[in-house]
């Protein structure tokens, strides 16, 4: 038996299901989904690329998912993530075919852990997960806030964003 595919059917159909009861609300209610594994690391790191740079090394030798690149905005509140090769590829395919958008992805969820853990910021959010299907890649959208007084600053997400179609 393929013990991945099997979790990934049935995180996919919890989540599914969750999204549905909850009225599409259930996003905020996840962002701790992943982060046991990266509290276990001993991540370090004094800024967000050191903490960044950290945990996908981490994840990736783990095996959790092939390359992680990033990008940050120049005003540091987009934190983009680029993760190829992720086991938990195959349950956002199949969430997306429940006719749910993903939500959920523990990945995103490691690193803003970390960024709230280590650097103490104020608040965070997963605003976007862009799926690749065919290239088993997606591309994870993150609001950063530092300080009280960043919050509800915008910031020009996808100027100049090779990813952007």
């Amino acid at each position: 038996m393929d013990s991945i595919k099997y979790c990934n059917e049935v995180m996919a159909r919890l989540e599914t299901l969750m999204y549905q009861e909850l009225s599409g609300m259930a996003y905020w209610k996840c962002e701790f989904i992943g982060t046991d594994f990266i509290r276990s690391q001993n991540i370090q790191g004094k800024s967000v690329p050191e903490i960044v740079e950290n945990c996908a090394r981490a994840i990736k030798a783990a095996g959790i998912t092939g390359d992680i690149s990033y990008k940050t905005s120049p005003d540091g509140i987009m934190l983009k993530l680029k993760v190829k090769n992720c086991i938990h590829h195959a349950k956002e395919v199949l969430v997306k075919e429940e006719g749910v958008a993903p939500y959920i992805c523990p990945i995103a969820n490691m690193v803003l852990d970390q960024i709230h853990e280590r650097l103490k910021y104020e608040t965070s959010y997963l605003s976007k997960i862009a799926m690749d299907e065919e290239n088993k890649q997606c591309l994870l959208y993150m609001a950063l806030y530092e300080t009280g007084d960043k919050i509800g600053q915008v910031s020009d997400w996808l100027k100049d964003d090779e990813d952007r179609a």
